[in-house]
């Protein structure tokens, strides 16, 4: 029992130290299929890497829109308080007036949170991207040792 004991992590360290045990292709034979997934995924990281730049490159346009939208809504923001404190001494028409400002800054607010939340899917989109990228290319690379493995057994 204690042999077991002393000899069942060795033989499990060697299992896995060993990488043709884990390795999804072995033989010659499998060639085929390992070019096939190599295959896949390199197309998939070049799919990958297309969308992530398109991505990249959009986000300075979000926060374009959202400078914009701030700009708005404070100037919105600005009339209506203006407009507000005419209309505190003024006729009905002001308070119609400073009614209508102040629908139009709410807009505006609403319209600088909306910007915001683009923005942050735009960047949960970006870092889910790399995520996955960084996934296929570990995968490229086990590929590539699954390949010199094969090529070193064969001669």
């Amino acid at each position: 029992m204690k042999k077991i004991k002393l000899l069942l992590p060795a033989i499990i360290f060697m299992m896995a130290s060993v990488s043709a045990f884990s390795q999804k292709y072995n033989t010659a034979a499998d060639t085929v299929k390992l070019n096939k997934e190599y295959v896949d995924v390199s197309n998939a990281i070049a799919n990958l890497k297309s969308k992530l730049t398109i991505a990249e490159n959009n986000l300075p346009g979000y926060h374009a829109k959202v400078n914009g939208a701030v700009s708005n809504a404070q100037n919105s923001a600005i009339k209506s308080s203006d407009q507000a404190s005419k209309a505190v001494d003024g006729s009905v028409g002001d308070a119609k007036k400073a009614k209508r400002d102040a629908k139009s800054a709410l807009h505006d607010a609403k319209e600088v949170r909306d910007a915001n939340a683009k923005v942050k899917d735009q960047e949960k989109k970006i870092a889910s991207l790399s995520s996955e990228l960084e996934k296929k290319q570990t995968r490229l690379q086990e590929l590539e040792g699954m390949r010199t493995t094969i090529q070193n057994i064969q001669q």
